[in-house]
């Protein structure tokens, strides 16, 4: 069956057609990258539609948060509409961008199965231990108040590639995995169960970002709210905003750019945003009790390697130990960076969302009912 993938971001989107063949095989039959904070979902996708000889027989949407309903894949509905609405406050940035091109595609392609995907899905299982906060009941998990956890089609994505170039691995064995974008989260998982992962309650939490704090004492809000005098809702809104690489930095979010800039302050927010890796490395090396192995994913995690070097630089005596030569020269792909004496294998893999996307509609709409609807 043939179908189409909306991958979309806070401002940007990424358009996949994909034939899904038997045992879920996928060939991919064109893709678009878009991003601006102007993009018209109606416009992208009418263009979209006018230029494609047949309607697709599925459609898969990105949505970023589920909460604890959500924990698989979902036929989209009013219901399911109404409930991704009601999460927004969780993730401001990003479900209402969805609904919009989830909007767009409905008013397009009516017939057509819709399904949603969601980033939190993944984590669902989370150990008990790393997905509650230690507060009351009443004021946490009878309230919704916990770890959702967030790219989760990036890290499944990561696991899978793992799994293709590690088979004599039983589901992968112990991995990191590391997204690094303009998003940024850390996760450890044993056999394809993460057992922990940084970004919690938002995607606000865990790792530096280009313009999100990541950790930050929670008693930081009220006071920046009383000296700032503005709501606390403004506050998170520049944690998110005006935090991270741009925030520190004062000039870009962007650590390939920063790395090219001398000022002390540049390079103090690189560092910052690597000792932040390095130091969730470490924790998670404990949770795992040993490790097979360490990806990254992402446009930072593919293409800088200065970072990766730097987020994984003093962990001789965990086995982990880089080739200079081989982190060098990876941009992108799916390639090995250790050094050939290193006891954790380190690798750079291209993060394909859009394929977990695709098969996640496809199994969900069926191939016979895909057929029948088209």
């Amino acid at each position: 069956m043939t179908v189409l993938t909306l991958n979309s971001g806070s401002t940007s989107v990424k358009l996949a057609l994909y034939d899904v063949g038997e045992h879920q095989a996928l060939r991919r039959l064109d893709a678009e990258q878009h991003a601006g904070s102007g993009l018209d979902p109606r416009q992208l996708l009418g263009a979209l539609a006018a230029r494609l000889p047949a309607p697709p027989q599925a459609i898969a949407h990105r949505v970023v948060h589920g909460g604890t309903r959500f924990t698989q894949p979902v036929r989209i509905d009013a219901t399911v509409l109404a409930a991704i609405e009601e999460l927004a406050p969780l993730a401001p940035l990003h479900n209402p961008a969805a609904l919009r091109w989830i909007t767009a595609a409905l008013e397009l392609w009516g017939d057509v199965p819709q399904v949603a995907v969601f980033d939190t899905a993944w984590f669902a299982g989370l150990p008990r231990r790393a997905a509650e906060y230690a507060v009351a009941a009443d004021m946490g998990v009878d309230l919704g108040v916990r770890r959702y956890g967030f790219h989760g089609l990036a890290h499944e994505a990561m696991w899978r590639a793992w799994c293709r170039l590690h088979p004599e691995l039983e589901s992968g064995g112990r991995l990191i995995t590391l997204q690094l974008g303009g998003g940024c989260s850390i996760t450890a998982s044993y056999r394809g169960r993460p057992l922990d992962t940084s970004m919690g309650f938002s995607p606000l939490e865990g790792l530096v970002m280009a313009t999100r704090s990541g950790d930050v004492d929670a008693a930081v809000v009220p006071y920046l709210q009383q000296r700032l005098q503005i709501p606390a809702e403004q506050v998170i809104a520049r944690l998110n905003s005006r935090g991270g690489l741009a925030g520190v930095s004062g000039t870009a979010e962007n650590p390939a750019e920063l790395l090219r800039d001398a000022s002390p302050q540049a390079r103090f927010a690189v560092e910052l945003y690597c000792y932040r890796i390095r130091k969730y490395v470490g924790a998670y090396l404990a949770v795992l009790e040993s490790c097979d192995g360490i990806v990254f994913g992402g446009g930072v995690g593919e293409h800088v390697a200065e970072v990766r070097a730097a987020a994984l630089e003093g962990l001789r005596w965990a086995g982990i130990e880089l080739d200079p030569a081989l982190n060098a020269a990876a941009r992108g792909g799916d390639v090995h960076i250790h050094a050939a004496r290193a006891a954790v294998k380190v690798c750079v893999v291209s993060t394909d969302e859009e394929a977990v996307l695709a098969r996640a509609a496809a199994a969900l709409a069926g191939g016979a009912a895909g057929k029948a609807r088209a």
